[in-house]
């Protein structure tokens, strides 16, 4: 079964830092596309290793991507 989560990436110093929204796992990488890379494994790594009510969790979640914007204050 496969998971549709959200991925934030950020650009710090040298790096890029991707950060799983719904599992607060993160990981890096040198360009944008490695950080993804990055973060899919350590996720991959994280449900593997997640009891069963942590997938039972993450299956029940609202099935909506969260939204992610901007505002300005």
């Amino acid at each position: 079964m496969g998971y549709k989560l959200s991925a934030i990436i950020e650009k710090e110093d040298k790096f890029y830092v991707a950060h799983c929204v719904e599992l607060q796992v993160t990981s890096q990488g040198d360009s944008i596309s490695e950080a993804l890379t990055n973060l899919k494994d350590a996720v991959g790594l994280y449900l593997k290793h997640a009891d069963k009510e942590e997938i039972n969790q993450l299956k029940s979640m609202h099935k909506e991507t969260p939204l992610i914007t901007t505002i300005t204050v």
